[in-house]
């Protein structure tokens, strides 16, 4: 399978249901098996100690204790002492007992430290219990001792109690279990034995934990068979199936960029659980995404026509400024600059100038509400109307603006406006006329001075209303004086931390080199309007017009 990362190798889930199933019957199985064995096994145990107990109490009571007390005492057996020995025989023989006996340790002499009566022992068994001193089991972990028969015989007292445990010496594996023998004044006197073999009691286990075993393992096979059958059929064939069809429109889709060609084949999943509802989700998925796949190449195709049209849209925008520097190169009386950077593809704002005759020149500096499409059209048309209706010999801004206020107001549905600075300026004398329809405040210098804000009441915005009547007021620029005007988009540039540019810094950057040419003026404001943004988005146009007078001399006015 190929992968982003190279090849590697792709596991599959059967396999790992397969052996995630195995394990976890195999741990349950081993669990109930060891459960059941021990269980069984303390059964067994139980049953062994009551057979025990109930051929203990059976002989004590064919034993005269007082009898054997006083046979031990004279070292004389009597005749009930033979009696006795028969039936402890008798009891060996008929009951399934290994050994059965009757000991009391007398001192630490090895050589006389017990008597024993000892039911079918050989000779040379008896030597080994002589000599080993192994007649009580292992009591203290080690081989006996008389003291320990001792001690444990004087705990006895008048106690009827039974002790079990199980030992192996050289006659085999036994299972015993003693009972103390208590004379008719209650003191103890001997202690009765029985031995029982533990090897058949093994031989039981060992075929139990046999028989158990296989019937896990068996058992186990039989559970993972039906699981691995059944996962197969409600788990692993659907999501395989599921696989192989995604696979396949993955595939489809790698191949070929036309939806109708994609196809996903549903797989025959009739489950009617989760397994059928997710098949039928990815169905639908598949449907839903042949649709947006569809839908996004349409929209691409007609986002790349919009694109192209923006960009021409743009192109014919940035034609309709005047863009040629320096634009009168035959007057010498001026030097003017300007340039819009817009924040969208087309923009709102636009600044314009242009002779009205040999002695007059015009001034523009608006600003479109909104922004994009809507607003370089109504930009288009206001530019339009603005240069037009100056040219027709109005030198008063406050009447041409009257004008094209009427003619902006004619159908304007969108309800769009402009802020308009407009200035007409008559060059052999520096004597203007200036209107400020809701636009920003302009920026005067005087030669050998610097940049302060000139700031007058306004009139209302352009397309706002009809009938509205314009204010104008007088103006005089002397060789060496520069007046720079701009749109909002340079005092509200925002940075990162949401706050203005200003008018401070605006005019802080003019102040840098207040007597520099116009081109130069107005990098250096963008240079300090890019430095307070940084990285921060451009919500809106940034257009500037810096122009300075020589006077009517020309150039060489400028040191008058």
């Amino acid at each position: 399978m190929t992968t982003g990362q190279g090849f590697k190798s792709k596991k599959k889930i059967s396999r790992s249901l397969l052996t995630g199933t195995l394990l976890i019957l195999l741990a349950l199985g081993i669990g109930l098996g060891v459960q059941g064995t021990s269980t069984y096994r303390e059964g067994m145990m139980e049953r062994y100690q009551a057979h025990l107990e109930s051929l203990l109490r059976l002989t004590a009571t064919q034993i005269d204790a007082d009898d054997l007390a006083a046979c031990i005492d004279s070292g004389v057996k009597s005749e009930q002492f033979e009696k006795e020995q028969a039936y402890l025989d008798q009891m060996k023989e008929t009951c399934d007992i290994k050994y059965v006996y009757v000991v009391k340790p007398l001192n630490t002499n090895a050589s006389d430290n017990m008597m024993n009566i000892l039911a079918g022992v050989s000779e040379q068994e008896r030597a080994l219990y002589a000599d080993k001193l192994v007649q009580l089991g292992q009591l203290t972990g080690t081989e006996y001792s008389p003291e320990v028969a001792a001690v444990y015989l004087a705990r006895m007292d008048r106690s009827d109690d039974i002790t079990y445990y199980s030992n192996t010496t050289e006659f085999g594996h036994m299972y015993t279990g003693l009972m103390p023998l208590h004379s008719a004044n209650g003191e103890p006197v001997a202690i009765l034995a029985i031995d029982i073999e533990m090897d058949v009691i093994r031989q039981t286990l060992s075929r139990y934990t046999l028989i158990t075993g296989a019937s896990v393992i068996l058992l186990a096979l039989l559970s993972l068979m039906f699981t691995f059958v059944w996962l197969r059929r409600r788990i692993i064939r659907p999501i395989v199936g599921m696989e192989a069809a995604s696979s396949s429109f993955v595939a489809s889709s790698r191949n070929s960029q036309d939806p109708d060609k994609l196809h996903f084949d549903k797989p025959e999943i009739h489950t009617q659980d989760e397994m059928e509802a997710l098949s039928d989700a990815l169905m639908a998925m598949s449907e839903d995404m042949k649709r947006y796949m569809k839908t996004l190449i349409a929209e691409t195709a007609e986002r790349e026509r919009i694109g192209a049209e923006l960009n021409v849209a743009t192109q014919i925008q940035a034609d309709m400024l005047p863009r040629s520097f320096p634009a009168f190169p035959e007057r010498r009386e001026f030097d003017i600059y300007a340039s819009m950077t817009p924040a969208k593809e087309v923009g709102g704002d636009f600044y314009d100038f242009f002779l009205i005759d040999d002695d007059h020149l015009g001034l523009v500096m608006a600003d479109v509400s909104g922004k994009g499409v809507p607003a370089a059209l109504f930009m288009v048309i206001a530019k339009t109307l603005i240069k037009n209706q100056a040219q027709a010999c109005e030198y008063s801004p406050a009447k041409v603006l009257a004008s094209v206020n009427e003619q902006l107001c004619e159908g304007n549905e969108a309800e769009l406006f402009v802020t308009v600075w407009l200035a007409i300026l008559e060059i052999g004398t520096g004597k203007g006329m200036a209107a400020n329809a809701g636009h920003e405040h302009p920026t005067l210098r005087r030669a050998d001075g610097k940049y302060e804000l000139v700031e007058y009441r306004h009139s209302p915005a352009v397309a706002t209303m009809e009938g509205i009547r314009f204010r104008e007021h007088e103006f005089e620029l002397r060789p060496g004086d520069s007046l720079f005007v701009y749109t909002d988009g340079v005092a509200e540039a925002t940075n990162e931390k949401k706050e203005f540019y200003g008018t401070e810094r605006m005019l802080a950057a003019l102040n840098e080199s207040p007597d520099a040419a116009p081109a130069e003026v107005l990098a250096a404001v963008r240079r300090s309007v890019d430095e307070f943004v940084g990285d921060a988005p451009q919500f809106d146009d940034i257009t500037m017009l810096c122009f300075k007078y020589f006077g009517p001399d020309g150039a060489e006015g400028e040191s008058v």
